[in-house]
């Protein structure tokens, strides 16, 4: 097994869910040690507590219960923070410096840490403290005005979350990743403002800076990936199940005109006129056969035709499979489980079943003995309630 990237790295996640909990399962998939911060059980209503399956069941992670409100509690966080290379919090702007566990705080005990802050609108600008979910973020980015409508004329709603994956969780570990290499050379630390809505404007950036050089408005039906070409579009089969069709190139677009017995079409890829009798013509092809009869044929014939998969077929799914995007999880008080793999490249695949935490267990009393409290100090702040 080759070393993961991240080994020797410690992580403190002040996130229960949220980009900021998708940011510290994949930097614990690469290899860094990840410590979950939560309250203790008489604040649980403060954070919503995940089901076990989610964000990998906290495989590869330890967990510390402490009340930040109360004095002790804060300072077992800033001995935690003192040891930690990375650490991540998602609450509303300015509620850790109200708490007095932010940037500065953390960085007069650790210099070197860099401290990344992930939230919906960004730590500072006149929607900084407006609430939010993922569809928000994908609203006031573009993305869903660039979508395709539903029956009423409205966006359609995205089928994953989007903005907290990749406008949230994969944009701060970028972040996270350049801070540490940067770290390297200047040995300081840094704040990381992670915005999901402003990583949801670089997703759309193709469309934004279209429009900022050109004036041309973007929208459903704009392009060739929005809809306006009969070669870059889903397709009904006969049972009532779907491709799609990604045939931008012109010979894997004259590759499926020809599967489909639709050759006449070959020199008319991009003609504004007739998309509508190419569509029809290639809607009525794939409507003679079944799904999984088109992909055998048609999806190693160099014609970007691919299968619209369910959940449960992209779980059976050979290829997946053979790569390991699925793996069985060994629970806690529970019987083993599916759950997606490490997937991200640069990781080792081929790892020993993940062991998955169960929601009650912690690792209080071993993590604050690293940082220097002896079993008595311990036992007096669990009793104090600042620690659980």
């Amino acid at each position: 097994m080759t070393a993961s990237p991240l080994a020797g790295t410690t992580v403190l996640d002040l996130a229960s869910v949220g980009p900021a909990a998708r940011t510290s399962r994949w930097l614990a998939d690469f290899g860094a040690r990840v410590i979950k911060v939560g309250p203790p059980p008489k604040q649980s209503g403060v954070q919503i507590v995940p089901p076990f399956y989610a964000y990998g069941g906290h495989r590869g992670m330890e967990r510390v219960l402490l009340d930040l409100k109360a004095p002790a509690g804060k300072e077992a966080f800033l001995k935690l923070a003192a040891e930690a290379d990375v650490v991540i919090e998602s609450f509303r702007p300015g509620v850790v410096d109200r708490l007095g566990i932010g940037f500065d705080a953390v960085r007069a005990v650790n210099p070197g840490v860099v401290y990344c802050s992930t939230s919906g609108y960004g730590q500072t600008g006149p929607k900084s403290q407006w609430a939010g979910h993922d569809i928000n973020y994908l609203a006031v980015g573009g993305y869903l005005d660039c979508s395709g409508r539903t029956a009423a004329g409205g966006p359609a709603l995205p089928g994953a979350t989007v903005a907290d994956s990749a406008g949230g969780g994969m944009h701060a570990v970028m972040a996270i990743l350049a801070a540490l290499v940067a770290r390297h050379t200047t040995g300081e630390g840094r704040h990381l403002d992670v915005a999901v809505a402003d990583g949801v404007v670089a997703l759309m950036s193709l469309y934004v800076d279209e429009y900022l050089a050109t004036g041309t408005v973007p929208g459903p039906g704009h392009n060739i990936l929005t809809g306006r070409y009969a070669c870059y579009d889903l397709y009904a089969c006969a049972d009532d199940r779907w491709v799609a069709v990604g045939a931008i190139e012109p010979r894997f677009y004259a590759n499926l005109c020809t599967a489909l017995g639709c050759e006449e079409w070959i020199a008319h890829q991009l003609d504004d006129d007739v998309q509508d009798q190419i569509r029809a013509d290639f809607a009525a092809a794939f409507a003679t056969r079944t799904r999984d009869e088109w992909v055998a044929q048609l999806g190693p014939a160099d014609t970007c035709v691919s299968a619209v998969a369910t959940v449960p077929e992209l779980a059976a799914d050979e290829h997946f499979r053979a790569r390991d995007v699925i793996v069985t999880a060994e629970r806690e008080g529970g019987d083993p489980f599916e759950q997606t793999g490490f997937v991200l490249a640069g990781m080792d695949r081929h790892q020993p079943a993940p062991h998955v935490r169960d929601a009650t267990t912690t690792d209080t009393d071993a993590l604050l003995a690293e940082v220097g409290y002896s079993a008595e100090a311990i036992a007096s702040l669990r009793a104090e309630g600042a620690v659980a």
